[in-house]
């Protein structure tokens, strides 16, 4: 609180709601709260951090659970970029993103990204 401010714990409380209604099934509520906590995170703690980058995978998971896959794709490929920079391309976080992005590749036919994307 007297690093970030009341509005970083605000943001982390909105997140955690996000992920209880993630879990709950209840996704019409989900993205309202993870772009809450997407724009606080960015203000607070940048586009590249890698709590910002968590809530853009986070709507990765939600967009394809949609069938919003253009979309799940788009943010997919931002927290890939984010978290190869920021935390390395062999970390546990960087590879799950590689993982759904490797899924919804799948989901829309791009079998030669899936190669590329396993091939690194």
């Amino acid at each position: 609180k007297k690093v970030l401010g009341l509005g970083h714990m605000m943001t982390n409380t909105a997140n955690n709601l996000g992920l209880l209604y993630f879990n709950q099934g209840r996704l019409g509520k989900v993205e309202e709260m993870y772009l809450l906590v997407l724009h606080g995170f960015e203000k607070t703690l940048g586009h590249n951090h890698p709590s910002t980058l968590n809530v853009v995978n986070n709507l990765g998971m939600l967009y394809a659970n949609l069938g919003r896959l253009v979309e799940a794709e788009e943010m997919f490929l931002r927290a890939l970029r984010g978290k190869e920079k920021a935390l390395g391309p062999d970390h546990t976080s960087t590879l799950n993103t590689v993982n759904n992005l490797t899924i919804i590749y799948k989901r829309i036919g791009k079998k030669s990204k899936v190669q590329q994307l396993y091939a690194q």
